[in-house]
């Protein structure tokens, strides 16, 4: 399981002025400041930040499983990837930066940025972003995370350009490879991956157990770094990384949850980040066997829930509604679409009809791994027994829950820390032959209505194609999702600068600046 699909992140993204602003993250990204923006930035200091994680599941590999947020932190502090999550667009340079396809959308070739260098000094080639893009394509994973391209089809053409083929037109080929396509020097070896030189803003000073420093890049080709250092400290639940802040053990306590943001609601000297439409917990229905597989069933499922209640009482107001539609923060997110209410009368029909057996107990399998998401699963419970529904609720350890019931159950919970692309869902979940393809679902009208979407160069044109898709995962797809969890940091009052970006874009760090 690789954190790119399971945190928040948690993914969640002008050479000359305004080029450099956009190759780092997007001149229009929204910033989080303690001085409500009218103090200068500075250079100078450490920020210590803390990052939710495990010991047991730690990495090194850039390319690899990334289980905690704190690895996948560090690993995107001292690598770049190639495109970055922005505003407008929601998909801007970061080491390509630029790049152009070919008229039939399936060759797409990546310009390098200028200066691009390793932390040892020396150039980044296209040799070296094309031994990462394959080395990325043989994990386990590679598939989902280069969807549609084949390890033979990435090739360099001189030393600064990169060319890509995808085995299919792919408009939104720059917002798929923006997420883990991080280089590291071509013939690294698996031996030598972890102390492997990044071309981020940060390099790695030191690595123990999850905890790290990483210390400015005085060279890094994306402009002037203000942060003398980061140190980052591991923590296993988000009460103790809320406690270590408060205690002034730490300047940023990353991704802690609502619990702790009403802790800290009365403190003057903590300020609260929130970053809207962070993060997706879905339940998930398996639609291609078993006691979900009727669609008229989980269309009362959908109706028998809640929304707004779960909304308050789980993420605690710290949220907002959602439609079933993966992707609430893509500006092509079809608002026009009815947005579904509770109807027991409706669910208890529609139940009837399909002969759902309600004699029956239903085992509803999720995770304490972030913060409501069990509380999601048991509250959910709760409300489908109005309608007649009996779900027990199963908490398994998160190692057998990945293992075991993720892909396979008929009924469980999920989550996605990237939110502003109905089309990352789409190529990731929902298609047929998705990787990652969570509740067994296969509907040729969707996979369709994909391939046309994304084969069409005309962004105004692709987006009225995407409400079509988006319309029909609303009405049949596996997905339950009830409502979306804004993103919540707590930092010192010192701390400037942090991303407001949801998502994958949390970890762009590099024009935080703390205050003398």
């Amino acid at each position: 399981m690789e954190l790119t699909r399971r945190h928040v992140l948690w993914a969640g993204g002008a050479i000359g002025a305004s080029a450099l602003l956009s190759a780092c993250g997007g001149g229009d990204e929204p910033t989080a400041s303690a001085t409500g923006g009218s103090a200068k930035p500075v250079k100078g200091g450490t920020l210590r930040v803390g990052a939710l994680g495990r010991a047991g599941a730690l990495t090194r590999d850039p390319h690899g499983t990334q289980a905690n947020e704190s690895d996948y932190l560090i690993i995107s502090l001292v690598h770049d990837t190639l495109t970055v999550p922005g505003v407008k667009p929601n998909t801007v340079p970061r080491l390509a930066a630029s790049w152009k396809a070919s008229p039939d959308l399936k060759t797409w070739r990546f310009t390098l940025a200028k200066g691009a260098a390793f932390h040892d000094g020396s150039p980044v080639t296209a040799e070296d972003v094309v031994f990462s893009l394959k080395r990325l394509r043989a994990t386990p994973a590679g598939a989902s995370r280069l969807p549609g391209i084949q390890e033979k089809n990435i090739s360099a053409e001189g030393d600064d350009t990169v060319v890509i083929v995808s085995d299919y037109a792919n408009a939104e080929l720059p917002l798929l490879v923006r997420l883990t396509t991080f280089v590291i020097p071509k013939g690294t070896t698996d031996k030598d991956i972890a102390t492997a030189p990044g071309t981020g803003p940060f390099k790695l000073d030191w690595y123990r157990g999850g905890n790290a420093r990483l210390v400015r890049n005085e060279n890094w080709y994306g402009g002037d770094v203000l942060l003398d250092a980061v140190e980052v400290k591991i923590f296993e639940s988000p009460q103790a990384m809320a406690s270590a802040l408060l205690a002034g053990q730490i300047d940023l306590a990353s991704n802690v949850g609502a619990v702790a943001a009403r802790t800290a609601e009365n403190r003057k000297d903590i300020q609260t980040v929130r970053r809207p439409n962070d993060m997706a917990m879905p339940l998930v229905m398996r639609t291609s066997g078993g006691p979900f597989a009727d669609a008229r069933v989980r269309q009362a499922l959908r109706l028998a829930v809640d929304r707004e209640a779960m909304v308050e009482q789980v993420l605690s107001g710290y949220g907002t509604v959602a439609n079933d539609i993966l992707g609430t923060g893509d500006p092509a997110y079809d608002k026009s679409v009815p947005q579904r209410a509770r109807d027991l009368a409706k669910a208890r029909q529609l139940l009837r009809e399909a002969r759902f057996d309600t004699s029956k107990t239903y085992e509803l399998y999720t995770t304490e791994d972030i913060a409501g998401l069990a509380e999601s699963a048991t509250l959910f419970a709760t409300q489908v027994r109005e309608a007649g529904v009996k779900v027990k609720v199963v908490k398994q350890e998160s190692a057998t829950f990945w293992d075991k019931t993720w892909l396979k159950g008929d009924l469980y919970t999920t989550y996605w820390g990237t939110n502003d692309s109905v089309v990352f869902f789409a190529s990731k979940t929902l298609v047929s032959d998705s990787g990652q393809n969570e509740a067994g679902w296969k509907d040729q009208a969707f996979d369709a209505a994909y391939e046309k979407a994304i084969g069409t160069a005309d962004a105004s044109a692709r987006t009225d194609l995407l409400k079509e898709l988006q319309r029909i995962e609303h009405d049949r797809s596996g997905y339950l999702l009830w409502g979306m969890a804004d993103g919540i940091d707590l930092a010192g009052a010192k701390v400037n600068g942090l991303p407001r970006l949801p998502g994958y874009g949390r970890v762009q760090l590099e024009r935080a600046w703390l205050a003398h």
